[in-house]
């Protein structure tokens, strides 16, 4: 089985992860390098920084919170990969402050885009930390899920307002600054020099299902996860799913080429 472990708390992980894996596993084999160098930007206390160590890789998280980094510590510690996980504290609009430019073989923009000041700015410095070919992953909140989750709620001026914002915010309560569409997600990957290989929909209808439902019924979460893996990337779902994948290889050659 695929680390993260198929339980409720992986909803919100697994689809990516085994996305990233088979990326992971398919730049491997163009490098010929068993070992990759693996950028996770915003990765916290690295949930997907531990799995792509136990993997073999070599993951360099940064994240701003002390806090984060610290937990980070002790959970590369507890599973083992302390030797191949180092946590550094900085911000993807500071990146290069702290990490080399073109140095990685993947690089993870995960629940980053929300929360910066210049989103586009973002994906350019995740996309230039990258080698010719390599991997990037963006994961952000998704505009369609807040709408509809808001709506299936009966807060209908909160999703109204979500959905003409041009923040995606459904109010001054609202905690995630920014949300995004898959195009515009797509766009400002392709701006930064990468080509767009899949878009996935993550939680379509985990967010969705009370808890008691998927809690009680025997086979219910594992049934569910089939279910998201199955939607994620049919186009149709994208608009409204509670999170968007966008995975791509950085281009040989500005503005085109392989």
């Amino acid at each position: 089985m695929s680390d993260p472990q198929r339980t409720r708390a992986s909803l919100r992980t697994a689809v990516v992860w085994d996305v990233l894996e088979g990326a992971l596993d398919r730049r491997a084999g163009a490098t010929g390098r068993e070992s990759l160098d693996v950028l996770d930007t915003g990765g916290g206390s690295g949930n997907f920084a531990v799995p792509a160590a136990r993997l073999g890789h070599r993951v360099t998280v940064v994240d701003p919170s002390p806090d984060a980094l610290f937990a980070l510590e002790r959970r590369i510690a507890e599973a083992g990969v302390a030797d191949r996980v180092r946590g550094v504290q900085g911000d993807v609009h500071g990146l290069f402050d702290v990490v080399e430019r073109g140095g990685f073989d993947a690089v993870l923009c995960h629940g980053v885009l929300e929360y910066v000041d210049d989103p586009a700015e973002g994906v350019r410095h995740a996309a230039e930390a990258l080698r010719p070919g390599g991997v990037l992953s963006l994961l952000a909140a998704g505009l369609g899920g807040a709408v509809l989750a808001k709506a299936l709620a009966g807060h209908f001026n909160q999703a109204l307002h979500a959905l003409t914002d041009p923040a995606g915010r459904w109010g001054e309560g609202d905690a995630v600054p920014r949300r995004f569409t898959a195009e515009q997600l797509t766009g400002a990957a392709e701006a930064a020099g990468v080509r767009v290989g899949a878009v996935h929909g993550v939680r379509v209808f985990a967010d969705l299902v009370p808890g008691v439902l998927a809690d009680t019924e025997p086979g219910a979460v594992e049934a569910l996860n089939r279910l998201e893996a199955a939607a994620a990337e049919l186009p149709a779902f994208h608009s409204v799913a509670t999170q968007l994948h966008v995975l791509g290889e950085k281009r040989s050659r500005p503005g085109g080429g392989a």
